[in-house]
């Protein structure tokens, strides 16, 4: 593999930062899936994701974070793509997914940071970050609005509960789902948040650039206790130290509430789990620089928010 670029994914061969591109390999996992599959929707959704994250739509203004930005949306699309396809070649027996799960899930992917947008007008909050404790119910808000306007009404009722697998406003085991497969599903949607974010080149440089400050909008750097006010994270270094640590954290959620679904990016690349590689790398090298992390950190992360 050649030299991995910082726009690009873990294959090195998609640019995250371009919809377009993003979209031409969804397609191509998908076509090669079901060769009789409707096409519309998923063009349609990329399409409506990017006019949304680029402020093109009536209601809401252009993304203002810049960590959960639209390459961050991107990847994790990308990565449930690849999820959905490695567990349709190595099921087996298991049941199959179907086109239309596989749409709805990429639906969900492209849309599961959503509530960070703010609505134009908000005069309550002057960041989308501030929305961080409650970001994943006012995307799910947002999803079933949208389902309809691109035929997928059936799965209305059930897209705020699969996109409460990518977060921490509800714990996984208390989100009730009936059918096993939009279970399975969120879990496949909930692992690709995980790898996508972790394994991206310049992980590390937007945890200490951008995670922090929107960490701090957010209220998510500290907590209050009965004894007051915890500092979790006192800086944008001291969220650097403790990351290997949130990579064990990650790694219990990975394996068990999320029932392992990471593992389903091995049959799609032909047996190696790319993200996990990556993931590993970022956190053995973030284990390396305790002692002045943004002393080592040189990588020029994209910039997608203007």
């Amino acid at each position: 593999m050649n030299f991995r670029r910082s726009d690009f994914d873990v294959t090195n061969r998609v640019n995250t930062t371009e919809p377009g591109s993003v979209m031409a390999e969804v397609i191509r996992i998908y076509r090669s899936l079901y060769p009789r599959g409707r096409l519309r929707p998923l063009r349609r959704v990329f399409r409506d994701i990017t006019a949304l994250y680029r402020g093109e739509h009536p209601d809401y203004d252009k993304c203002d974070t810049e960590y959960h930005d639209i390459q961050h949306v991107l990847d994790v699309s990308l990565a449930m793509a690849r999820l959905l396809d490695g567990y349709e070649r190595a099921r087996g027996d298991g049941p199959a997914l179907g086109d239309r799960l596989f749409v709805f899930g990429i639906v969900c992917a492209l849309f599961h940071d959503a509530g960070y947008l703010r609505r134009r007008g908000d005069r309550k909050h002057r960041r989308g970050a501030e929305y961080t404790r409650i970001h994943v119910t006012r995307g799910g808000r947002l999803l079933r609005e949208y389902l309809p306007t691109i035929g997928l009404d059936e799965f209305v009722a059930a897209a705020p509960a699969v996109l409460h697998f990518t977060g921490y406003e509800r714990p996984v085991k208390t989100i009730r789902l009936s059918d096993p497969l939009l279970r399975l599903l969120g879990s496949l949607l909930g692992s690709a948040d995980i790898l996508a974010q972790m394994s991206d080149r310049c992980y590390l440089e937007k945890c200490r650039d951008r995670l922090y400050p929107e960490f701090v909008a957010g209220g998510i750097d500290r907590r209050k206790t009965a004894k007051g006010e915890e500092v979790l994270f006192s800086s944008a270094d001291d969220l650097l130290r403790k990351t290997p640590g949130f990579f064990r954290s990650a790694s219990q959620r990975l394996d068990y509430d999320l029932g392992g679904a990471w593992k389903f990016a091995a049959p799609h690349f032909g047996g190696q789990n790319l993200y996990m590689d990556a993931l590993r790398r970022n956190i053995n090298f973030a284990e390396t620089v305790q002692e002045a992390p943004s002393k080592f950190l040189k990588r020029v992360a994209p910039i997608t928010i203007n």
